[in-house]
Parts: structure tokens; sequence; C-alpha cells
């Protein structure tokens, strides 16, 4: 297997400081923020259509995040995405919460026809819907249905599934869940980094999408590989966020000491920590 250059693609995130314009959610706005910060990006966060396209002009990179919304941010997102587009930055897409309502699948459906997205980062259920294969409501809130969890059982066709979607839409998938998968068109990555106590803090899959997006603007020749190095960093942190857990820390506790351990990551960490392979 070709080891991937993820000492380097850290060391540029905090060399380059890429910033990021993320249009995300009020429930984890700050932590994405934090998280950036963390990993040596800088964040931005614009949502009103009078300054949106406009202050995605001033970045390297864009998220966009469907955690809570509204009408109002539609048009934004329209339009910060279609900038970003026209200026070559790249785009990741965080469909949360698809397949859970009209409004999200639908607004999903016309961000994925309208936008060119260089990552979309989604845990199974979500982006079973942006594919067409979930029914509404089926999609547990942000949470992937307990049927489409990634196993060792399932594995293959969950990588097969995400190549089809790469090969669809053009973007790189990032399946996110226990196992994590990652690929483009051809190439697919496995990752089993993190714990499950992750699933406990809200937001540390906005985070990834944050992180990502640093990733890539970093290294943007190379977005299979930065998205499979975001992710790894990902679930290092949380391994050893949870390293430092005393019997008195709870999720609140958790969710600081995976920002710290961003902050402290060593791409050397990060090298001899990241379990992934290709399949």
């Amino acid at each position: 297997m070709r080891e991937l250059p993820l000492e380097k693609m850290l060391e540029n995130v905090r060399r380059k400081s890429p910033l990021i314009h993320s249009i995300t959610n009020y429930v984890t706005a700050n932590d994405c923020a934090n998280m950036l910060l963390a990993c040596g990006a800088s964040p931005i966060m614009a949502e009103d259509i009078g300054e949106a396209a406009e202050i995605t002009s001033l970045c390297q990179g864009l998220v966009i995040n469907l955690g809570t919304l509204n009408q109002n941010k539609i048009p934004s997102m329209l339009a910060a995405g279609r900038r970003a587009n026209k200026l070559g930055h790249p785009v990741v897409f965080d469909p949360v919460g698809a397949g859970a309502s009209k409004l999200r699948t639908q607004t999903a459906l016309q961000m994925i026809k309208e936008i060119r997205f260089s990552v979309v980062r989604a845990n199974y259920s979500e982006m079973k819907a942006l594919m067409g294969g979930s029914e509404i409501g089926k999609t547990r809130g942000v949470d992937a249905d307990v049927s489409d969890q990634i196993t060792a059982e399932n594995g293959e066709e969950a990588a097969d599934f995400a190549r089809r979607f790469a090969r669809q839409t053009g973007a790189v998938a990032a399946i996110t869940g226990a196992i994590d998968i990652v690929a483009d068109a051809d190439n697919v990555y496995s990752i089993r980094n993190g714990h499950p106590m992750m699933c406990s803090v809200t937001g540390t899959g906005c985070q990834l999408s944050a992180l990502t997006a640093a990733f890539i603007a970093a290294n943007p020749d190379m977005p299979l590989e930065a998205a499979t190095a975001a992710v790894c960093a990902m679930g290092v942190c949380g391994e050893i966020g949870f390293g430092r857990l005393r019997a008195m820390d709870g999720n609140a506790s958790y969710r600081n000491y995976i920002i710290d351990a961003m902050y402290h990551l060593t791409p050397e960490q990060l090298r001899k920590k990241a379990r992934y392979q290709a399949d």
C-alpha cells in the first residue's frame, strides 16, 4: 500500500494557514471555529446574502453545512458555492440530516446539482439520501440509521457505493462512522481511527467537515489524500482526547480534549497513529 504523505499535509495546513469560510450551524459554529484554529487554519463565518459571496472571495476554502437549515440560508449557500466554484476554491458539503425531512433532502439535492463540491462529508444514511436510496424520515436526526452503520461485513459494499457516489458527483466521498470510507471514482481508503465516545459530543462531524476544508485548501492538488488525512487526524485526536479523560470527566471535557489534541498534534504523531488502508 502506498503510504500517504500525512505529515506533509498537516505541515502545509500550519504553514499556509488557509482562511476557511464556514456557513455552518449555530449548534457547532464555535467548536468548528476552534477546530480550524487548532489545526492551524483560520475561520470566518458569514451567512447573510449581502456578504456571503464577497467573504468567500477572501478565503481559500468554503464549508456548506445544513445543520440548522432555514430558508434564509439557502440563497447564501448557493451564492457562496457559486463564487467559490468561479474562483476554483475547494468546497466541502456537509448535508446534515439529509433524508430526515423534505426540506433538508431537497436542499441537499439542489446543492449537489448547482455547486461543484470537492468533498461531500456525511454519514452513510445522509449519503444514501443524496443518491435517492433512503426514504424521507429514515435518517435518525443527524445520525446514521442503525441499518446504515459501516462494519467489516458491509465495508466492501460501502466502498463500492462511495466510488459510485464520487463518479456521479465528481466529489470525493467521505462517509464517516465507526469505520470511515474516503473515495474518489477509482480509489478507496478505509480508516479505523477514533473512539465510540466521539458520538456523545455534538458537532464532531461538523468539526471534521471544517477540518477537511482546511486540509484540502492547503493541499489542493490531492483532494482524496487530503480528505483521508483530515479524517485520520480527527480520529487520532479522538483517541488522544479519550486517553486524557479522568473519572469525573464527561462529554464536555472530551470535546475540549479533542480540540486540544488537534492543537498539539504533530505530523509524526499523525503518521504513526493513523490507521488506514487502501481497499
